[in-house]
C-alpha cells in the first residue's frame, strides 16, 4: 500500500470531482421538475434568461431527463471504477464489499439526498444556473439522447402507456379555483373574494340573482297620470319597467334621464311617456351569469327581463346585480344591513321568507341546500309539503327554523339559528322562547 503514489492522488481527486458531478445531475433533475411552471412563465415574459432556458428544456422533458440520466449514470459508473482502482492501490485487491459500501454511502449522502433536498427547497436557485450547462450537454450528447429516447418511448408504448400532450400542466377550472383559494394569504381579502366570485360565475344563472316579479317596481299605465308622475318623482331606481295592467305586458324600459326631457313639455301624457321608453330586453332564466355579463356588454344594456320556458316574466336582472356577485354588496356589513335578514340578540336571525337561499348562505356563511328551491319560503314548503301554521319548528340540515308568520299562502317571517354540535353530542341551542314542538323536515 503506497499512499505516496501520485497516481493515487490523481484518482482520489478525480473521484471527488465525479461525486460533485453526480450531485450536479441529481440536483438539476429535482430542481427542473420542481419548478413552478407559472412563475417560470412569468419570469420568462419578464426577460429572465435562466427561466427562458429552463422553459425551453421542459418543452421536451424526455430529452431533458435523458441527458441528465446519461450524465448521472456515466459519472456514477466511472466513480465506481475509480473507487475500485483506489482500493486495489490501497489494499492490493478490489475489496468489493468495502468499496461498494463506502462508495454507496458517499454517493447517497453527497450526491443524492443532500443535493436533491437543497434543490427541492430552492428549485429556482438550482435550476436556472444549471440550465446553461444542461443546454450545452444536450447539444453535445444529442445523438445518444435521441437513441435512448427512441428505445424508451417504444417500450412505454409496448407497456400500454401513452405520453401526455403538452397541456398536461394546464389547470382545470376547479384546479384554478383551488390555486386562488390557497393564495388567500398572499392576496388582500377583498381581491381574493372577487377572484373566487369570478370563477363561480359559470355556476350561477340569472335565475339565482333576479328580482322576482312580485318585487318588481315599475310603472303601470293603467294608473292615473298623476300617480305615475308622483311615482317617477319619488323613485330610487334609475330604470323602471313600464307595463300595462300586468308585468307580463311590458311595453318598454324608462330611464330616469329621459324623464328630464318631459319636464320641458307643457302637457305630459301617457303616450309621450311611452315614446321615451326603450324596447325591453328579454333573456331566458337559465342564462349563466358570465354569459349574461358579456351579453349586456354586447347589446349595450344594463337591465333585462327574465322569462321562463313558457315566456312568462319571472323577474328582472341588472348589470349591477351581476357586478355585485363579483365585488360583493355595496355595503360594509352585509348581514346587518340586509333588509331581509335581521340578527337577534340570542344569536338567531329573523329572515324574510322571500329571501333567496343563496343570499342567506352568502350573508351568513351557511350551507342550506339550493337544489330544492330558490327561496327560503320554497325550501320550507318543500320540507313541510304543506302550507304551515305559524309557530311551527323544523330542522333544515344543520339549522333550526321557526315559522313566525304565514300570510297569503306564503311563509313571510322565519327565525333561524345554527344547530351546534359539541363533544360528539348534539346540542339544540334553541332560544328559550321558541316552541318546544318541532318537526323534522
Amino acid at each position: 500500500m503506497n499512499t505516496d503514489d501520485p497516481q493515487l492522488g490523481l484518482l482520489v481527486g478525480l473521484l471527488i470531482f465525479l461525486i460533485f458531478a453526480s450531485a450536479y445531475f441529481s440536483s438539476s433533475e429535482t430542481a427542473m421538475m420542481s419548478l413552478n411552471r407559472y412563475r417560470m412563465k412569468h419570469l420568462q415574459r419578464s426577460g429572465h434568461a435562466g427561466a427562458r432556458r429552463a422553459s425551453k428544456l421542459l418543452e421536451t422533458p424526455d430529452r431533458l431527463i435523458g441527458v441528465i440520466l446519461i450524465g448521472n449514470n456515466f459519472v456514477n459508473i466511472l466513480a465506481a471504477s475509480i473507487a475500485t482502482s483506489i482500493a486495489i492501490a490501497l489494499f492490493g485487491g478490489p475489496e468489493p464489499l468495502i468499496t461498494t459500501g463506502v462508495l454507496t454511502m458517499v454517493i447517497l449522502i453527497f450526491s443524492e439526498v443532500t443535493p436533491k433536498t437543497i434543490a427541492a427547497l430552492y428549485p429556482e436557485k438550482v435550476a436556472y444556473p444549471s440550465s446553461y450547462l444542461l443546454t450545452l450537454l444536450l447539444k453535445l450528447l444529442y445523438p445518444f439522447v435521441w437513441v435512448v429516447n427512441v428505445i424508451s418511448n417504444r417500450l412505454v408504448v409496448l407497456l400500454g402507456f401513452q405520453s401526455k400532450g403538452g397541456d398536461s400542466h394546464l389547470l382545470s377550472k376547479e384546479e384554478l379555483r383551488t390555486v386562488v383559494y390557497e393564495s388567500a394569504e398572499r392576496l388582500p381579502q377583498r381581491r381574493h373574494g372577487m377572484l373566487l366570485n369570478i370563477l363561480d360565475l359559470e355556476k350561477v344563472t340569472v335565475n339565482d340573482i333576479l328580482v322576482p316579479r312580485n318585487e318588481i317596481v315599475g310603472i303601470d299605465l293603467d294608473d292615473e297620470l298623476n300617480a305615475i308622475l308622483d311615482q317617477i318623482g319619488s323613485t330610487q331606481h334609475t330604470r323602471l319597467p313600464v307595463y300595462k295592467g300586468d308585468v307580463d305586458n311590458i311595453v318598454g324600459m324608462l330611464h330616469m334621464r329621459s324623464v328630464s326631457r318631459l319636464l320641458k313639455l307643457e302637457n305630459i301624457n301617457k303616450a309621450v311617456l311611452i315614446q321615451e321608453t326603450n324596447e325591453p330586453y328579454y333573456i331566458p332564466e337559465s342564462t349563466p351569469l358570465h354569459t349574461q355579463l358579456f351579453n349586456f356588454q354586447k347589446h349595450k344594456k344594463r337591465m333585462a327581463v327574465v322569462v321562463d320556458e313558457y315566456g312568462a316574466v319571472k323577474g328582472i336582472v341588472t348589470l349591477e346585480d351581476i357586478l355585485e356577485e363579483i365585488v360583493g354588496e355595496f355595503t360594509t356589513d352585509m348581514a346587518t344591513s340586509s333588509r331581509e335578514i335581521h340578527p337577534q340578540g340570542d344569536g338567531s336571525f329573523l329572515i324574510d321568507g322571500g329571501a333567496t337561499v343563496r343570499d342567506i348562505n352568502k350573508l351568513l356563511d351557511w350551507e342550506l341546500s339550493t337544489e330544492e328551491a330558490k327561496t327560503l319560503n320554497g325550501l320550507l314548503m318543500e320540507l313541510l309539503e304543506s302550507i304551515p301554521e305559524s309557530s311551527v319548528c323544523l330542522k333544515v340540515g344543520d339549522y333550526f327554523a321557526e315559522v313566525l308568520q304565514v300570510k297569503d299562502n306564503m311563509i313571510r317571517t322565519v327565525r333561524m339559528w345554527e344547530d351546534r354540535v359539541e363533544g360528539g353530542q348534539q346540542e339544540n341551542d334553541e332560544p328559550s322562547d321558541s316552541p318546544a314542538a318541532d318537526s323534522e323536515g
